[in-house]
């Protein structure tokens, strides 16, 4: 039975049956929310409708993002370790269940690396001029990839007017063990470079 997470929930990363969990899959989802119409004109300024949501994961030493090469993104699918996989770039967020997902092999990741932080931007968000108010449904789960259970899912309910970016949440290393912790913090950074820097 999958838990359903408030912001700010942190949860223990184990299999159902209590035995120790090593292949996860992190699904993220959205959907477009449906735009109030101005009219015509306002249609023809408006530029493209379609949001395309990037999914993606900072791997950090010491809670710290240290090397881009730590970032798994649509532009590097494979952390260098094997140990995170990205399975590719949705343009649109359009269809049931996962839009994006990630998966991870949390025996595979090397000492020193304590926190996977997930996140989730508006590709040209600016020039665009779209923001995660316009989006519906977003929602992160944690999913044991050896037999598809869905152990948590936390659903970014906020108010996320204007923001660009968003902090979903993080799988961290506590006393050995990894946990999961539900984020949700929108943020104004219009791109996946200045979106990082914030854990550098």
């Amino acid at each position: 039975m999958a838990v359903n997470l408030q912001k700010g929930q942190k949860v223990n990363l184990t299999k159902s049956n209590g035995k120790k969990l090593t292949n996860i899959m992190v699904g993220l989802g959205w959907d477009e929310a449906e735009q109030k119409s101005g009219g015509f004109f306002s249609r023809l300024l408006s530029g493209p409708t379609n949001i395309d949501c990037d999914a993606s994961v900072f791997l950090c030493k010491g809670g710290k993002l240290t090397d881009k090469d730590d970032i798994v993104y649509f532009g590097n699918l494979k952390h260098k370790s094997g140990a995170i996989q990205h399975m590719g770039d949705n343009l649109t967020g359009e269809g049931e269940g996962d839009d994006e997902q990630i998966f991870v092999n949390l025996d595979k990741i090397p000492d020193g690396y304590d926190k996977l932080v997930f996140v989730v931007n508006i590709y040209d968000a600016v020039n665009r001029k779209q923001h995660f108010g316009m989006i519906k449904n977003a929602f992160i789960r944690i999913v044991d990839a050896d037999n598809n259970e869905e152990l948590c899912r936390y659903n970014l309910s906020d108010n996320y007017d204007d923001m660009l970016a968003m902090v979903a949440g993080e799988v961290y290393k506590k006393n050995g063990e990894w946990k999961f912790n539900a984020v949700g913090n929108g943020t104004k950074d219009p791109g996946l470079g200045e979106l990082s820097r914030r854990f550098a």
